[in-house]
C-alpha cells in the first residue's frame, strides 16, 4: 500500500512546504513578544476567525465525528450549538474586557482578581491540560494516516512534529494565524471531496444516501429524557454550555485570538465568524459518519475483520475508494488539522511560560530575554509533546494512563473561577482558594468513583462523565462564594480588586461613554 501512495506523499510533502514557507515569511518579524506573542495586534478580523476555527477544528474532530455518527447518531453536534449562546455573552461584555485588562496572558486577570495563587493554578491547569491534548493529537492524527497508508506512525509523529514546531519557533503567532487561515480553506476542500464520493458512489445517489440514513434514525440529537446518568441532550446542552463557557473566557488559545485584532469590533467580529463557521464544519462531519454507514449498508461491502471501532470505518473507506492525490488531499488537511491546533497550544503555552512564571521569577529580564525564553520552550514543548505521542504509540495503560487521568482532574474549573470572579463583587481571595479546592476534590471524587477505581457504593459519581466537568465548574463557583462570606468584604489585589468585575467594568464603560458624549473629541 505505501508504494502505491507516492501521489498522496508528494501531496502532502508539498502541503507541509507550504506550511515551512509561511514560517520563513514571518521569521525576521518576530524582533519582540509583542510580535511574537500577539502579532502586533493587526490581524484582519476574518483571519483572525479563520483561524480561530482552525484552532476548534483539530484531526481529533476529522476521526471522532464521522465515528460517532456512524456508530449512533448526530447527538455529539449538540454541545455545539451552544457555542451560539455562549458567543453573546463573549461578544457583549468578555472581548472588550480581556482587551482593556490583560497584556497577553489571560491568567493576569485572575492574579489582578485574586492573587497570584489563582493565576499559578490556573496557568497550570492550562498548560497541563493542553500539553495532554497534543500529545493525544498527535498520536490520533498518526494512527489515522497509518490506517490509511500504512506509513510508520513514529515517521509520522516526528515529520510533523519537527515541520510544526519549526514554522511556529521561528514564525511566531504571525505563522500560526496564517497557516491556520490556509489550513481552514485546505478543510473544507478535502472534506466536500470525501462528502462528494461517498454520496456518488452508491446506487441511488445522495437520495437513496439520505433516506436509508433516515429510515434508520441517523439524523437524531439523541434522547430528550431529563436524565443525567446518560449522555441525553440535557447532558450535552450542559458540557456543551460550560465547555465553550471555559474556552472562550478561560482559554488562553481563545482569549489571545481577542488580543491579535486591531480593534473590539475586528474581535467580536473574527469571533462571530469563527462561531458561525464552527457548527457547518462539525455537522459536515457528522453527514460524513452518517453517507459512510449509508455507503456501506447500499453496498453490501463488507468490512475487514481487522475493523472493529466505528472510527476505523472512515478512514478505511479513503483508503480504498479514494483515487491516490485525492486521498492525499484530505490527508493534508487531517495533518494540518493537528498542526494548526498543535502550533496554537505551542505559542499559547509560550505565553504562560514567560509571562505568567519566567517573569516572575525574572523581573527585570528584557524583552529580547523573554523572546528568547518564548522560542526555547516553544523547542522543548514541541519536542516533549511528539516523545509522548510516541510513548503513546508503543504504550498501553499504566503510567501514561495516569499521567492523563490526573491532568483531567486538575485541568476543571476554569469557567467556575472566572463566573465567581467576574460575576461577584462579594467573592474573595480565600473564597477563591477554598472553591479550588473543593473543585479538585469533587473531581477527584468523580473520576475514580465513576471509572470503579475507588467503590463508595452509594456514594459514587453516578451521572455520566460529562457531567464531571460541568459539576466541577459549579462546585467551584458555589462553594467559592459562600466560603467568601466567612471572610469578610473583597480586598483589593494589586490595586484591583472589585474592579475587575463585570458590574464595575460595566459601570466604567457607562462612565466613558457619557464622558466621550460630553467631549466628542474624547475616543473611547
Amino acid at each position: 500500500m505505501a508504494a502505491a501512495r507516492w501521489l498522496d506523499l508528494l501531496v502532502i510533502v508539498l502541503y507541509m512546504a507550504a506550511m515551512a514557507s509561511v514560517g520563513l515569511k514571518f521569521s525576521r518579524r518576530q524582533t519582540s513578544t509583542e510580535t511574537y506573542f500577539v502579532a502586533r495586534r493587526s490581524v484582519p478580523s476574518w483571519a483572525m476567525g479563520l483561524s480561530l476555527l482552525a484552532t476548534l477544528i483539530s484531526s481529533v474532530t476529522f476521526v471522532a465525528y464521522p465515528g460517532s455518527s456512524y456508530a449512533k447518531d448526530w447527538s455529539l453536534l449538540v454541545p455545539g450549538f451552544m457555542v451560539l449562546g455562549v458567543l453573546i455573552l463573549v461578544g457583549a461584555v468578555i472581548i472588550p474586557f480581556y482587551r482593556r485588562v490583560v497584556g497577553m496572558s489571560a491568567y493576569e486577570y485572575f492574579q489582578k482578581r485574586f492573587g497570584r495563587p489563582a493565576r499559578v493554578y490556573a496557568s497550570l491547569a492550562f498548560a497541563l491540560a493542553h500539553f495532554s491534548k497534543m500529545a493525544f493529537v498527535f498520536y490520533l492524527m498518526a494512527l489515522t494516516i497509518n490506517s490509511i497508508t500504512g506509513w510508520s506512525i513514529d515517521s509520522v509523529i516526528l515529520v510533523v512534529g519537527a515541520v510544526m514546531v519549526f514554522y511556529t519557533l521561528i514564525g511566531g503567532m504571525q505563522a500560526v494565524i496564517w497557516t491556520d487561515v490556509i489550513q481552514a480553506f485546505i478543510t473544507w476542500v478535502g472534506v466536500f471531496i470525501c462528502l462528494g464520493y461517498l454520496l456518488f458512489l452508491p446506487h441511488g445517489g445522495p437520495s437513496a444516501v439520505f433516506r436509508v440514513a433516515a429510515e434508520n434514525g441517523k439524523f437524531k440529537l439523541g434522547s430528550t429524557n431529563f436524565d443525567f446518568t446518560s449522555p441525553t441532550v440535557v447532558v450535552l446542552i450542559l458540557y456543551g454550555c460550560f465547555w465553550y463557557l471555559q474556552r472562550y473566557t478561560a482559554d488562553q488559545t481563545v482569549v489571545q485570538r481577542y488580543l491579535v485584532a486591531r480593534s473590539d469590533r475586528g474581535a467580536l467580529r473574527g469571533v462571530a465568524l469563527g462561531a458561525a463557521l464552527c457548527v457547518p464544519v462539525w455537522a459536515v462531519f457528522m453527514l460524513i459518519g452518517t453517507c459512510t454507514w449509508s455507503f456501506y449498508r447500499l453496498t453490501g461491502e463488507r468490512l475487514p475483520s481487522y475493523i472493529t471501532k466505528a472510527d476505523q470505518v472512515f478512514p478505511h473507506f479513503i483508503a480504498t475508494h479514494l483515487p491516490p492525490g485525492v486521498a492525499g488531499l484530505f490527508m493534508a488537511a487531517l495533518i494540518g488539522a493537528a498542526m494548526t491546533m498543535l502550533a496554537s497550544d505551542l505559542n499559547c503555552l509560550a505565553v504562560v511560560g514567560v509571562e505568567d512564571f519566567y517573569r516572575a521569577l525574572r523581573p527585570r529580564a528584557t524583552d529580547r530575554q523573554r523572546l528568547s525564553m518564548a522560542k526555547a520552550l516553544v523547542a522543548v514543548v514541541g519536542a516533549l509533546s511528539a516523545a509522548t505521542a510516541l510513548l503513546l504509540a508503543h504504550t498501553t495503560g499504566g503510567a501514561l494512563s495516569m499521567w492523563f487521568a490526573v491532568s483531567a482532574i486538575v485541568s476543571g474549573g476554569l469557567a467556575g473561577l472566572f463566573l465567581l470572579a467576574f460575576l461577584s463583587p462579594r467573592a474573595n481571595q480565600q473564597g477563591a482558594y477554598i472553591g479550588i479546592a473543593a473543585s479538585l476534590l469533587c473531581t477527584v471524587w468523580a473520576v475514580l468513583t465513576s471509572r470503579k477505581l475507588i467503590d463508595l457504593g452509594w456514594l459514587n459519581f453516578r451521572w455520566d462523565d460529562l457531567m464531571i466537568g460541568a459539576v466541577g465548574h459549579v462546585v467551584l463557583c458555589v462553594v467559592g462564594y459562600t466560603a467568601s462570606l466567612f471572610f469578610g468584604k473583597s480586598q483589593p489585589v494589586t490595586g484591583f480588586g472589585q474592579d475587575m468585575t463585570m458590574w464595575r467594568w460595566l459601570e466604567q464603560r457607562r462612565g466613558a461613554r457619557r464622558e466621550a458624549a460630553a467631549r466628542p473629541g474624547l475616543a473611547v
